[in-house]
Protein backbone atom coordinates (compact mmCIF):
# COMPACT_ATOMS: atom_id res chain seq x y z
CA UNK A 1 0.00 0.00 0.00
CA UNK A 2 1.49 3.31 -0.80
CA UNK A 3 -0.04 6.85 -0.21
CA UNK A 4 1.09 9.95 -2.45
CA UNK A 5 0.60 13.25 -2.14
CA UNK A 6 0.21 15.11 -5.16
CA UNK A 7 -0.13 19.37 -5.49
CA UNK A 8 -3.06 21.03 -6.32
CA UNK A 9 -1.70 22.12 -10.08
CA UNK A 10 -2.53 18.85 -10.82
CA UNK A 11 -3.15 19.27 -14.49
CA UNK A 12 -0.77 21.77 -14.62
CA UNK A 13 2.11 20.84 -13.44
CA UNK A 14 2.26 16.75 -13.55
CA UNK A 15 3.40 15.20 -16.44
CA UNK A 16 1.15 13.76 -19.17
CA UNK A 17 1.87 10.34 -17.73
CA UNK A 18 0.96 10.51 -14.59
CA UNK A 19 -3.06 9.40 -14.09
CA UNK A 20 -1.74 6.33 -16.67
CA UNK A 21 1.02 5.60 -14.53
CA UNK A 22 -1.04 5.76 -11.15
CA UNK A 23 -3.59 3.40 -12.94
CA UNK A 24 -0.60 0.49 -13.42
CA UNK A 25 0.13 1.04 -9.29
CA UNK A 26 -3.59 0.77 -8.46
CA UNK A 27 -3.50 -2.55 -10.66
CA UNK A 28 -0.54 -3.55 -8.09
CA UNK A 29 -1.43 -1.94 -4.68
CA UNK A 30 -3.72 -0.26 -2.69
CA UNK A 31 -3.15 3.67 -3.47
CA UNK A 32 -4.53 6.38 -1.38
CA UNK A 33 -4.29 10.01 -2.94
CA UNK A 34 -4.00 13.02 -0.82
CA UNK A 35 -3.78 16.42 -2.75
CA UNK A 36 -2.84 20.31 -2.10
CA UNK A 37 -3.87 23.09 -3.62
CA UNK A 38 -2.24 25.95 -2.00
CA UNK A 39 -1.81 28.55 -5.18
CA UNK A 40 -5.47 27.65 -6.24
CA UNK A 41 -7.14 28.88 -3.20
CA UNK A 42 -4.72 32.00 -3.15
CA UNK A 43 -6.77 32.54 -6.53
CA UNK A 44 -9.63 32.12 -6.07
CA UNK A 45 -9.86 34.25 -2.73
CA UNK A 46 -7.94 36.87 -4.40
CA UNK A 47 -11.36 36.19 -7.27
CA UNK A 48 -13.60 36.53 -4.15
CA UNK A 49 -11.83 39.82 -3.07
CA UNK A 50 -10.35 38.53 -0.28
CA UNK A 51 -6.52 38.96 0.32
CA UNK A 52 -4.67 36.17 1.42
CA UNK A 53 -2.60 36.66 4.68
CA UNK A 54 0.97 34.66 5.74
CA UNK A 55 2.58 34.63 9.09
CA UNK A 56 5.76 33.24 9.92
CA UNK A 57 6.85 31.24 12.65
CA UNK A 58 9.29 31.90 14.98
CA UNK A 59 11.29 28.94 13.82
CA UNK A 60 11.08 30.49 10.10
CA UNK A 61 8.43 28.58 8.83
CA UNK A 62 5.91 30.80 6.68
CA UNK A 63 2.30 29.65 6.45
CA UNK A 64 -0.95 30.85 5.23
CA UNK A 65 -3.25 32.52 8.14
CA UNK A 66 -7.13 31.01 8.32
CA UNK A 67 -9.95 32.57 9.80
CA UNK A 68 -12.98 31.47 8.82
CA UNK A 69 -13.99 33.45 5.64
CA UNK A 70 -10.65 31.64 4.16
CA UNK A 71 -11.53 28.08 5.66
CA UNK A 72 -14.61 28.26 4.13
CA UNK A 73 -13.03 29.08 0.48
CA UNK A 74 -10.09 26.58 1.30
CA UNK A 75 -12.83 23.70 1.56
CA UNK A 76 -15.04 25.31 -1.18
CA UNK A 77 -11.54 25.04 -4.06
CA UNK A 78 -10.11 21.83 -2.06
CA UNK A 79 -12.81 19.52 -1.76
CA UNK A 80 -14.84 20.97 -4.81
CA UNK A 81 -12.85 22.01 -7.98
CA UNK A 82 -9.92 20.25 -7.37
CA UNK A 83 -10.84 17.18 -5.64
CA UNK A 84 -13.20 16.49 -8.80
CA UNK A 85 -11.10 17.49 -11.42
CA UNK A 86 -8.69 14.53 -9.77
CA UNK A 87 -10.97 12.73 -9.82
CA UNK A 88 -12.64 12.87 -12.91
CA UNK A 89 -9.15 12.12 -14.45
CA UNK A 90 -8.23 9.42 -12.62
CA UNK A 91 -12.27 7.99 -13.71
CA UNK A 92 -11.22 8.69 -17.44
CA UNK A 93 -8.26 6.53 -17.26
CA UNK A 94 -10.27 3.60 -15.70
CA UNK A 95 -9.57 3.72 -12.17
CA UNK A 96 -12.20 3.75 -9.36
CA UNK A 97 -11.89 6.71 -7.80
CA UNK A 98 -13.51 8.39 -4.72
CA UNK A 99 -13.31 11.93 -3.54
CA UNK A 100 -13.58 12.85 0.13
CA UNK A 101 -12.46 15.43 2.02
CA UNK A 102 -10.95 14.98 5.70
CA UNK A 103 -14.47 16.20 6.94
CA UNK A 104 -16.28 13.18 5.20
CA UNK A 105 -16.60 10.02 7.63
CA UNK A 106 -14.02 11.89 10.36
CA UNK A 107 -11.62 10.45 7.75
CA UNK A 108 -9.28 13.44 9.27
CA UNK A 109 -9.97 14.93 12.77
CA UNK A 110 -7.56 17.72 14.53
CA UNK A 111 -7.16 19.81 17.29
CA UNK A 112 -7.77 24.01 16.68
CA UNK A 113 -4.64 25.20 17.16
CA UNK A 114 -5.99 28.20 19.60
CA UNK A 115 -2.95 30.38 19.70
CA UNK A 116 -0.48 31.15 17.04
CA UNK A 117 2.86 32.69 18.24
CA UNK A 118 4.05 34.61 14.94
CA UNK A 119 6.70 37.06 13.99
CA UNK A 120 5.95 40.30 13.28
CA UNK A 121 6.93 42.98 10.45
CA UNK A 122 9.29 44.51 13.80
CA UNK A 123 11.14 41.24 14.10
CA UNK A 124 8.97 40.69 17.34
CA UNK A 125 7.33 37.19 18.42
CA UNK A 126 3.69 37.84 19.14
CA UNK A 127 0.87 35.59 19.89
CA UNK A 128 -2.30 35.98 17.70
CA UNK A 129 -5.73 33.45 17.68
CA UNK A 130 -4.96 30.29 15.98
CA UNK A 131 -7.55 31.13 13.29
CA UNK A 132 -8.81 27.55 11.64
CA UNK A 133 -5.72 25.32 11.14
CA UNK A 134 -5.22 22.27 12.82
CA UNK A 135 -2.86 19.65 13.94
CA UNK A 136 -4.43 16.10 12.78
CA UNK A 137 -5.30 13.67 16.07
CA UNK A 138 -7.05 10.23 13.94
CA UNK A 139 -7.12 9.34 11.19
CA UNK A 140 -10.23 7.00 10.67
CA UNK A 141 -8.23 4.09 9.37
CA UNK A 142 -11.00 1.49 8.96
CA UNK A 143 -12.89 3.60 6.38
CA UNK A 144 -10.21 4.30 4.22
CA UNK A 145 -9.02 0.50 4.09
CA UNK A 146 -13.10 -0.40 3.48
CA UNK A 147 -12.61 1.39 0.33
CA UNK A 148 -9.38 0.02 -1.03
CA UNK A 149 -10.88 -3.78 -0.04
CA UNK A 150 -14.05 -2.82 -2.45
CA UNK A 151 -11.47 -1.21 -5.04
CA UNK A 152 -11.64 1.87 -4.58
CA UNK A 153 -9.05 4.69 -4.89
CA UNK A 154 -9.60 7.30 -2.29
CA UNK A 155 -8.84 11.05 -3.07
CA UNK A 156 -8.37 12.88 0.19
CA UNK A 157 -8.51 16.65 0.15
CA UNK A 158 -6.66 17.90 3.26
CA UNK A 159 -9.41 19.65 5.53
CA UNK A 160 -10.25 18.29 8.76
CA UNK A 161 -12.78 18.15 11.59
CA UNK A 162 -11.84 19.89 15.15
CA UNK A 163 -14.14 18.76 18.05
CA UNK A 164 -16.36 21.81 18.11
CA UNK A 165 -17.01 20.58 14.31
CA UNK A 166 -15.11 22.98 12.51
CA UNK A 167 -13.72 23.11 8.90
CA UNK A 168 -10.22 23.44 9.47
CA UNK A 169 -7.04 23.49 6.96
CA UNK A 170 -4.45 21.23 8.03
CA UNK A 171 -1.28 20.46 5.69
CA UNK A 172 -1.28 18.64 2.88
CA UNK A 173 2.16 16.97 3.41
CA UNK A 174 1.77 16.21 6.85
CA UNK A 175 -1.83 14.77 6.23
CA UNK A 176 -0.29 12.42 3.71
CA UNK A 177 2.25 11.68 6.05
CA UNK A 178 -0.72 10.98 9.10
CA UNK A 179 -3.06 8.91 6.72
CA UNK A 180 0.16 6.79 5.46
CA UNK A 181 1.04 6.19 9.11
CA UNK A 182 -2.01 5.56 10.85
CA UNK A 183 -3.11 2.91 7.63
CA UNK A 184 0.44 1.70 7.92
CA UNK A 185 1.44 1.82 4.46
CA UNK A 186 4.57 0.97 3.22
CA UNK A 187 5.58 3.59 1.39
CA UNK A 188 4.47 7.25 1.44
CA UNK A 189 5.88 9.66 -2.02
CA UNK A 190 5.89 13.34 -2.16
CA UNK A 191 5.82 14.18 -5.61
CA UNK A 192 6.73 17.65 -5.95
CA UNK A 193 8.44 20.13 -8.93
CA UNK A 194 11.96 19.39 -8.61
CA UNK A 195 13.63 16.23 -8.07
CA UNK A 196 14.02 16.22 -4.64
CA UNK A 197 16.10 17.55 -1.98
CA UNK A 198 18.93 19.79 -3.72
CA UNK A 199 21.95 20.58 -1.25
CA UNK A 200 24.59 22.90 -2.75
CA UNK A 201 22.26 22.52 -5.99
CA UNK A 202 23.08 18.46 -5.81
CA UNK A 203 20.56 15.92 -5.15
CA UNK A 204 20.27 13.78 -1.63
CA UNK A 205 19.32 10.01 -2.81
CA UNK A 206 19.29 8.66 0.68
CA UNK A 207 19.08 9.85 3.82
CA UNK A 208 18.62 8.46 7.08
CA UNK A 209 15.87 9.45 10.10
CA UNK A 210 18.05 11.02 11.92
CA UNK A 211 20.11 12.72 9.31
CA UNK A 212 16.49 13.75 7.59
CA UNK A 213 15.88 15.63 10.86
CA UNK A 214 19.18 16.96 11.30
CA UNK A 215 19.42 18.40 8.13
CA UNK A 216 15.35 20.21 7.84
CA UNK A 217 16.27 23.12 9.47
CA UNK A 218 18.97 23.58 6.89
CA UNK A 219 16.70 23.49 4.02
CA UNK A 220 14.18 25.71 1.84
CA UNK A 221 10.80 26.52 3.00
CA UNK A 222 8.81 23.86 1.08
CA UNK A 223 10.94 21.38 1.32
CA UNK A 224 11.68 21.60 4.92
CA UNK A 225 7.63 20.51 5.08
CA UNK A 226 8.12 17.92 2.92
CA UNK A 227 11.29 16.71 5.05
CA UNK A 228 8.95 17.31 8.01
CA UNK A 229 6.02 15.23 6.87
CA UNK A 230 8.79 12.60 5.85
CA UNK A 231 10.04 11.80 9.22
CA UNK A 232 6.69 11.90 10.89
CA UNK A 233 5.66 9.13 8.70
CA UNK A 234 8.60 6.93 9.11
CA UNK A 235 8.19 7.61 13.02
CA UNK A 236 4.37 6.46 12.52
CA UNK A 237 5.67 3.19 10.53
CA UNK A 238 6.45 4.18 7.32
CA UNK A 239 8.91 1.78 5.94
CA UNK A 240 9.98 4.76 3.56
CA UNK A 241 9.30 7.78 2.20
CA UNK A 242 10.34 9.36 -1.29
CA UNK A 243 10.39 13.14 -2.70
CA UNK A 244 10.47 13.25 -6.45
CA UNK A 245 9.70 15.00 -9.61
CA UNK A 246 6.07 14.79 -10.85
CA UNK A 247 7.07 16.34 -14.37
CA UNK A 248 9.02 13.81 -15.95
CA UNK A 249 7.48 10.01 -17.52
CA UNK A 250 5.92 8.05 -15.15
CA UNK A 251 6.50 9.79 -12.41
CA UNK A 252 5.06 7.36 -9.48
CA UNK A 253 6.76 3.75 -11.12
CA UNK A 254 10.11 6.00 -11.29
CA UNK A 255 9.76 7.28 -7.93
CA UNK A 256 9.22 3.74 -6.38
CA UNK A 257 11.81 2.63 -8.38
CA UNK A 258 13.76 5.05 -6.84
CA UNK A 259 15.18 6.64 -9.91
CA UNK A 260 16.50 10.29 -9.78
CA UNK A 261 14.98 11.05 -6.30
CA UNK A 262 15.36 11.49 -2.49
CA UNK A 263 14.73 8.42 -0.05
CA UNK A 264 14.33 8.55 3.35
CA UNK A 265 14.58 5.40 5.21
CA UNK A 266 14.15 4.29 9.01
Amino acid sequence: MITIKIGGSVVDNLHSTTISDIKKVVESEGVILVHGGGKEVTKVSKQLGKEPKFVVSPSGIKSRYTDQETAEIFTMVMSGRINKTIVRLLQKNGVNAIGLSGVDAKILQAERKKKLIIVNEKGRKQVIDGGYTGKITEVNVKFIKSLLEQGYTPVISPIAISEEYDFLNVDGDRAAAYVAGKVQADKVLFITNVDGLLMDEKLVMDLTLAEAKEIRPKVGFGMEKKILAATEALEMGVKEAIIANGQKENPISAAIAHENCTVIKK
